[in-house]
């Protein structure tokens, strides 16, 4: 397998077409080793995906364990910008997924990451699904990441980037109710699952987009170590792809795959 485009003409499509494929991958590791393991990522970015995939019929949700990328520290779990009810919402109770790691963000932050932690790491991870931020972010590792620690989670400072993002997406009212820290799992535990798929609409994440397959391999573009992975998926709409190279952004506009080339990895 190789890191790929999929471009699409709108989120709808795009969402479809990425619901079909991790439902196909979560089928696959049921049938291959009895049930699945799997991160979801949460955001706007993940409205029609999950909405598409939650009406799928054909996954045997009683078989797939769930974890989650990230969650703010401080946050009650019924805050309308809380990631666990998030998830509630939009993929737990609609599928009945029974097991279920989420993070509490009011519990001991350091507490949480080596509990849900040590759960993640017992076993591979079979489909890992994320977004890209508007400042390049993976998960909650805001630029510079870490890309050495080994630890499946941890306690992150958000920058004011991130804060505002969330702000723009309507979460919060205004940037001092976004909290300032919070869990996220680390980018190398992220690339430890057996499959990524990356799922990224809408023109204010075409800069980000950008940098991410086009530039240099870097702490400062945290989504960028995605394209070292070797099953990885980018899942891009007209206007999130509108910066990329003339070629890479015309190939795959009805959903077909083309290729990334990955240069060196910088510090």
């Amino acid at each position: 397998m190789a890191v790929s485009i999929r471009r699409f003409t709108n989120d709808m499509a795009l969402g479809a077409a990425a619901a079909a494929d991790a439902a196909a991958s979560l089928m696959a590791a049921v049938e291959s080793r009895g049930d699945a393991r799997m991160i979801a990522a949460t955001g706007a970015a993940q409205f029609h995906f999950l909405a598409a995939l939650t009406l799928n019929p054909d996954v045997d949700w009683s078989r797939v364990e769930l974890f989650h990328l990230d969650e703010y520290i401080g946050l009650p779990a019924n805050h309308p910008a809380s990631f666990r009810r998030f998830l509630q919402d939009r993929l737990i109770e609609p599928t009945g997924i029974s097991r279920v790691h989420l993070l509490d963000g009011e519990g001991d932050p350091q507490r949480v990451c080596d509990e849900v932690g040590r759960k993640l790491a017992a076993k591979p991870v079979d489909l890992a699904i994320v977004g890209i931020g508007e400042n390049g972010h993976l998960a909650f590792n805001d630029p510079p990441a870490d890309f050495e620690t080994d630890e499946p989670f941890i306690v992150v400072t958000l920058d004011e980037a991130c804060r505002r993002q969330q702000v723009g997406e309507g979460w919060f009212a205004s940037l001092d109710e976004v909290p300032q820290r919070a869990l996220s799992m680390s980018v190398r535990q992220i690339l430890q699952a057996r499959q990524i798929l990356c799922i990224v609409p809408e023109s204010r994440k075409a800069r980000a987009v950008q940098a991410t397959l086009e530039g240099p391999i870097s702490p400062a573009v945290p989504a960028s170590i995605l394209r070292t992975h070797p099953d990885v998926t980018f899942y891009l709409d007209k206007d999130s792809s509108a910066l990329l190279a003339a070629g890479r952004s015309s190939e795959g506009a009805d959903g077909r795959t083309s290729p990334v080339q990955s240069p060196q990895r910088s510090s």
